[in-house]
């Protein structure tokens, strides 16, 4: 009775297994290259320039942090800067909050 409601399965033969499919192991290879190429490799060039950046700050730099604050170092200590961002306005922030570092005299023309 039960094999009228559930026929038995016959099952071919499978054929020999030869390993993984070549094309899956070149699509895992390909993200893994497209993952490198537009995720990891920028990020580390701008985090190398970003270093850098912060490295070579010295007094008298012009600089807009991450905040948009502009201005001008007028002391610069192991990890923290002192800019001038207005007469007689001074401001202590982590070397790591600049953004960028502007060209002599960007000041002067805002």
């Amino acid at each position: 009775m039960i094999d009228f409601l559930i026929p038995a399965a016959h099952a071919a033969e499978a054929a020999p297994s030869a390993g993984p499919v070549p094309l899956d192991l070149f699509i895992i290879v390909a993200f893994a290259v497209v993952f490198y190429l537009i995720v990891w490799r920028p990020q580390s060039k701008r985090a190398k320039e970003h270093r850098e950046l912060v490295a070579g700050l010295a007094k008298g730099d012009e600089i807009i942090t991450n905040g948009g604050l502009v201005g001008r170092i007028t002391k610069v200590e192991e990890q923290f800067i002192v800019f001038e961002a207005a007469d007689n306005v001074e401001l202590k922030l982590q070397k790591g909050a600049v953004m960028q570092a502007l060209p002599k005299g960007t000041i002067k023309n805002i």
